[in-house]
């Protein structure tokens, strides 16, 4: 799937993808109103409103772009009709060849992680036959519990040329409380009490995301696809420095990019999340997008016309993407 990605990229000429992450408070009221007039203001309801916005957009900036990237809560939200919802998002997502990431952040271990991998992108046994639940591309994973969380995810991968997305520094404020915290090396903090381990941990060694990056890459080298791996990162737009760093650490994975635009990532720092063949990462806008009619500068589109006013956004970031790593070149 990641050659299909590239494919995808190097077809519309971008390196964005959409998030599809829809709020009622996103959705204009006359698609509300619509929806309850129909199903009442009910669960169902709320899901109707959600798969009838949700297909507007998509049918105005598909064919700009290379993927969407739905984020699960927001369909958990509305409970059954809610994943429902999340299901035939996917399913049209795929029908106009677009690459679906799934926005899940699973982790666990065992039976339990590969269930979240089946689940996600692979196909289940039910008797005889061989199902697919949700049918993503790919999937977005919390490394915390380490490789035996990773492993199932990595297997499942393998065998249906699908790829993941692994958290390595995220986009918002408090990541630092964990992922910015150093580590001492085993024979560095061999040498030293406990409490001087705690105090090394806050002042000395590699940071904990360039940890996780590492892990990453190695991973990455065990799931190749020809010249990328199934298995990527998440770095958010919000530390270029840090991007930077981690862009080096792991070569050859893909590097899914939030943060752009609403939550402060600017394309001009973003250029070194990408490698020098001009692939290499991906950038994510959601509400800046979905949600653009509501911004002062699409404002002239009203609610009437918001799939439209997400179009023009969508040709804007591309613009602005596109002129960051024209610059760098």
């Amino acid at each position: 799937m990641i050659q299909k990605l590239i494919k995808n990229i190097r077809k519309t000429n971008t390196p964005i993808v959409v998030g599809l992450d829809p709020m009622l408070s996103y959705i204009p009221e006359q698609i509300q109103k619509a929806a309850f007039a129909e199903y009442g203001e009910t669960l169902e309801g709320a899901a109707e409103a959600v798969w009838q916005y949700n297909k507007k957009i998509v049918d105005a900036v598909h064919d700009l772009i290379p993927a969407v990237k739905p984020q699960i809560a927001m369909y958990e939200q509305f409970g059954v009709p809610g994943l429902t919802v999340f299901k035939r998002t996917v399913d049209y997502c795929k029908e106009k060849g677009l690459v679906v990431i799934g926005d899940v952040k699973r982790g666990d271990i065992g039976s339990t992680s590969a269930a979240y991998a089946t689940a996600h992108l692979g196909q289940v046994s039910v008797g005889s036959q061989k199902l697919t639940p949700f049918g993503e591309d790919f999937a977005t994973v919390n490394p915390y519990l380490g490789t035996d969380g990773i492993k199932p995810f990595l297997d499942v991968c393998r065998e249906e040329k699908k790829g993941i997305f692994i958290l390595v520094k995220t986009s918002n404020p408090s990541s630092g409380e964990f992922q910015d915290r150093r580590i001492a090396g085993s024979s560095e903090a061999s040498i030293l009490s406990n409490t001087d381990k705690s105090d090394l941990a806050g002042a000395a060694g590699k940071p904990l995301y360039e940890m996780v990056g590492e892990k990453v890459a190695e991973w990455a080298d065990t799931c190749m696809g020809d010249t990328y791996s199934y298995v990527g990162a998440v770095v958010g737009a919000t530390y270029p420095e840090m991007g930077k760093v981690l862009r080096r650490v792991m070569p050859k994975s893909f590097i899914l990019v939030p943060g752009y635009g609403a939550q402060g990532g600017k394309a001009e720092d973003l250029v070194h999340y990408f490698n020098e063949d001009g692939l290499g990462a991906i950038v994510n806008s959601s509400r800046g997008i979905i949600a653009a009619y509501k911004q002062e500068k699409y404002a002239s589109y009203g609610a009437e016309h918001f799939a439209e006013a997400s179009r023009a956004a969508v040709m804007d970031m591309i613009r602005d993407i596109n002129h960051a790593l024209e610059q760098r070149g």
